[in-house]
């Protein structure tokens, strides 16, 4: 998987967001298989209007992070997210600002209000688990 740098260096290589999409379409194809047993609502990212399943989990190494979407950009984007949070630590996750770092890049200007809010919800589920990991 990509690193949030690596990242950030691949999308600015694209002028055309017709590209940027596809390259996101084809990263989130790339993301682990998710247990079918995992979707479930409880699982539901709320704030999507895709649905979005993701499972946090903690171990010494760092956050674990499996997702999927039933929309193909929408599943980039959540490559994005396990790209950017898993393996770290609750105080490493708690201060990326992922969202900061792709509207840097124009997502913020090229993604729908809807698909904005989705990522901000897959970002946000992130970080408050990493949250509540970092005080206890």
């Amino acid at each position: 998987m990509k690193s949030l740098d690596e990242l950030k260096e691949l999308f600015s290589l694209f002028d055309d967001w017709m590209d940027k999409y596809a390259e996101l379409i084809a990263l989130g194809k790339t993301l682990p298989s998710f247990r079918d047993e995992d979707r479930i609502d409880a699982n539901l990212v709320k704030g999507c209007l895709s649905q979005v399943w993701m499972t946090l989990t903690w171990d010494p190494k760092g956050i674990n992070i499996q997702v999927d979407s039933d929309a193909a950009i929408v599943k980039g984007l959540a490559y994005l997210v396990v790209a950017t949070y898993h393996g770290k630590t609750p105080e490493q996750a708690t201060k990326i600002d992922l969202e900061r770092e792709m509207a840097a890049l124009g997502f913020d200007e090229h993604l729908s209000v809807n698909r904005r809010n989705g990522f901000s919800s897959m970002v946000h589920k992130v970080k408050s688990f990493a949250a509540s990991r970092a005080i206890e």
